[in-house]
């Protein structure tokens, strides 16, 4: 992966890819429990991504629902990661499995099933 890819490329990708997954788990965890419940998973989500629902409630419509508005924000790194990278890396848009951190996953989750 390193050789495909500049490094600076991986690293920014990765933490947009956490940043992504995270806002989509705390998406899925605000299906089955309260934003203020003690579990340590919903608490970790919350104040992981709180910050960042800050920082894009400038864009985040008014008419969302609460819970869905992780998953607006997590759309907003979709679309950056999978076209706006490759755009300015010079690249036409690559497809689902080319992010480099989903790429590495699915690695490991085939290596682990063979």
């Amino acid at each position: 992966m390193v050789d495909a890819f500049p490094i600076w490329v991986i690293v920014l990708d990765y933490s947009m890819g956490v940043v992504m997954w995270t806002l989509i788990g705390r998406t899925g965890m605000s299906l089955f429990l309260p934003e203020d419940s003690t579990f340590f998973f919903m608490r970790f989500f919350v104040r992981v991504t709180n910050p960042i629902l800050r920082l894009f409630r400038f864009v985040t419509p008014g008419f969302l629902v609460r819970p869905i508005v992780p998953l607006y924000v997590a759309w907003f790194f979709f679309m950056f990661r999978f076209y706006l990278m490759p755009w300015l890396l010079g690249y036409d848009v690559m497809g689902m499995l080319s992010f480099p951190l989903e790429s590495d996953i699915a690695r490991l989750i085939y290596r682990i099933g063979n």
